[in-house]
């Protein structure tokens, strides 16, 4: 009877290391982090109508998952190994232009709350990950600025250099690139 009580825990334990019960977690998670957001205990007011809504960029279906897109000629995306977002790039990136907005305190700024009546900032992200021809962190944005029944469009760019096609040089590059987009689009909407 203590035979069979020890059996059947052994088994269970030697077929837990054949059963996966998810995808393999990545050696390494990639987040954008804000170089510029609101101290903490400040705020700001205002009405929907007069509110900043940025919205959630678009973005074509290599871009739309949480791997790291690498471009290998015009025709050929590969991804990094090893290596994913925290979560889709576009809403990353999203996240990162209202707190960059937010950090110059001088509008409300509501993320995709598409009733407001207020300035709208939308686009499409067309490129956040490595490109291996010019060995650098690339971050496309094209912004659309929305108010009153007039549009506005315009497009931002940054690349940054990477020293080699690893997490630990692209996440970081990245994340420059991606800030310096933010900070030069903070600066179109104000």
């Amino acid at each position: 009877m203590i035979r069979k009580a020890l059996i059947v825990p052994a088994l269970l334990a030697a077929l837990s290391g054949c059963v996966s019960l998810g995808p393999k977690v990545p050696d390494t998670l990639l987040a954008l982090t804000p170089t510029a957001a609101p101290a903490a205990g400040s705020g700001t007011s205002g009405t929907f109508a007069n509110a900043l809504v940025v919205m959630e960029p678009s973005a074509e279906a290599r871009l739309a998952v949480t791997r790291v897109p690498v471009q290998i000629d015009d025709a050929n995306v590969a991804y990094l190994k090893k290596t994913m977002w925290v979560e889709r790039p576009s809403r990353l990136f999203q996240r990162l232009l209202a707190e960059t907005i937010r950090a110059r305190g001088s509008r409300l700024v509501i993320e995709s709350d598409p009733g407001a009546a207020g300035l709208h900032l939308s686009g499409r992200l067309l490129d956040m990950g490595y490109d291996a021809r010019t060995r650098s962190a690339v971050v496309r944005y094209d912004a659309v600025k929305e108010a009153g029944g007039r549009v506005e469009t315009k497009r931002f760019e940054s690349t940054v250099p990477v020293a080699e096609a690893e997490a630990r040089y692209v996440g970081p590059a990245l994340n420059e690139a991606a800030n310096a987009v933010a900070k030069q689009v903070a600066d179109w909407v104000s």
